[in-house]
Formats: C-alpha cells, sequence, structure tokens
C-alpha cells in the first residue's frame, strides 16, 4: 500500500493518488514505472508540453504537396526554421509555409483539439519571408 502525500499546490487541503495513464502504451514501451501523480481536492501541477510544429508546401496544378517540416519547443527557433526552409527553396515553386501551436499532455493521445495553426508564411517577390498572424 501507498503512503498518502499531502499536496502542495493546494496547500495541504488534498490528499495525492498515483494515477497510471496510458499504462498499455507504456507496457509497450517498458517504461510501467512512469506515473503521475493527481490530488483529489486540486487540478494540481500541470504538465503540459508546449510544441511548435513548422510545415513547407509545395504548390503546383492546383494541389499542395508537404515539403521539408519539423518541431521545436521555441516559437522563435520554429519561425527561424520555417524561415531557412522557405529560403531555400528556388523562387518560383509557390511554396508557402505554417506554424502549429500545438499542446501535449502527460499519458494522452495528441488530437487535433489541441492543436491550432497560428502563422501562415509566404514568399515575397524579393525573396523575404512574410509571417502573417492566423486568426483563431
Amino acid at each position: 500500500m501507498t503512503t498518502p502525500v499531502k499536496c502542495e499546490e493546494c496547500d495541504g487541503r488534498g490528499w495525492k493518488i498515483v494515477t497510471r495513464r496510458g499504462c498499455v502504451a507504456a507496457t509497450v514501451l517498458r517504461m510501467e514505472t512512469s506515473s503521475r501523480e493527481d490530488c483529489l481536492y486540486c487540478d494540481g501541477a500541470e504538465q503540459v508540453i508546449e510544441m511548435f510544429e513548422w510545415e513547407v508546401f509545395l504548390s503546383a496544378n492546383g494541389t499542395d504537396q508537404l515539403g521539408p517540416c519539423g518541431t521545436s519547443s521555441s516559437q522563435a527557433a520554429s519561425m527561424d526554421d520555417l524561415r531557412m526552409a522557405l529560403r531555400r527553396l528556388a523562387a518560383n515553386t509557390g511554396a508557402w509555409g505554417r506554424i502549429t501551436h500545438r499542446l501535449y499532455d502527460f499519458g494522452t493521445v495528441p488530437d487535433d483539439w489541441s492543436r491550432r495553426v497560428i502563422f501562415k508564411a509566404t514568399v515575397d517577390p524579393a525573396g523575404s519571408v512574410r509571417f502573417e498572424r492566423v486568426a483563431s
């Protein structure tokens, strides 16, 4: 039996319990010991990871094909990577890109609810990459 632990997030008003999230996936990955402590009183500390994905699309004949793509935990790094990828492509390819903000929670499967496009990038005739914020 485990020892109950007072929660620091709600100043000891609640007790923490150990929960296993994604137990089947953890067993397959041989990470059974990974667990999360949840408080019975409050939500506790969030274990959400914020990631920024960048994607380049090549427009040809009315269709968009996926080109280079990547991910980073920093929005600025994603913007720099997207800018460099768009500059490497030829000017007449009709390339454009986007940056997507995504949240990953401990033990859950990523879905489209945790994802939103925040920037769209295009290359102007002078070769500069222009970012446009997408309204959410």
